[in-house]
C-alpha cells in the first residue's frame, strides 16, 4: 500500500493535500494516525464531503519515509 507513494504522483502536507482535494485531483488521501487532530480535520470532512477514501497509517514518520522524504507528514494525497 504505502509503496506506492515513491513512484506515484502525489502531494505531500495538509494544506496541498487540502487544495487538490478542493480541486478534485485526489485518489486517496493518507492520513497519519498521530498526526494533530486540529490540523487534519478539515481534510477530513473535505474528503468525506467529496466521498474520497482514507488510509490511515500509524505514524507521520512513516508517512514520510513511504514517500522518500527526510521529515514526517501528517498527509499525502495521490493523485489521479
Amino acid at each position: 500500500m504505502l509503496s506506492l507513494l515513491r513512484e506515484k504522483k502525489k502531494v505531500v502536507g495538509t494544506k496541498q493535500a487540502e487544495r487538490a482535494v478542493v480541486n478534485d485531483q485526489v485518489k486517496i488521501i493518507y492520513i497519519a494516525k498521530d498526526a494533530d487532530q486540529y490540523i487534519i480535520n478539515k481534510l477530513v470532512k473535505l474528503c468525506k464531503t467529496k466521498d474520497i477514501d482514507i488510509a490511515y497509517v500509524d505514524t507521520m514518520k512513516e508517512l514520510g519515509k513511504a514517500c522518500g522524504i527526510d521529515v514526517s507528514a501528517a498527509s499525502v494525497a495521490l493523485l489521479k
